[in-house]
């Protein structure tokens, strides 16, 4: 039973990376440089993935009916973070 739910876990994991690359936006003035880092999150190792998005320190800030999310430290895929949190504000279209 534990190797199942593992596997379920690591697949949603998984799928997890793959949709948040797909979901970034490759438009504007840095087309280009968008373009190179969703290919690098979608070739991204699942340690790495982790690393880079999920385990970032922050403090979450509540009042006045809206939570403000301050990130505590730097990292190199912050940018591309803020970007797909910028795409996910916005309702999904299909």
């Amino acid at each position: 039973m534990s190797n199942w739910a593992y596997m379920v876990m690591a697949a949603l994991a998984w799928s997890l990376k793959a949709w948040l690359a797909l979901l970034l936006p490759a438009e504007g003035r840095w087309k280009e440089r968008h373009k190179q880092e969703k290919q690098s999150v979608l070739r991204m190792e699942f340690k790495r993935f982790v690393n880079a998005f999920v385990r970032v320190p922050a403090l979450v800030v509540r009042g006045g009916r809206r939570a403000v999310f301050k990130l505590l430290s730097w990292n190199p895929w912050q940018s591309v973070l803020l970007r797909a949190a910028d795409a996910l504000r916005w309702p999904l279209r299909c």
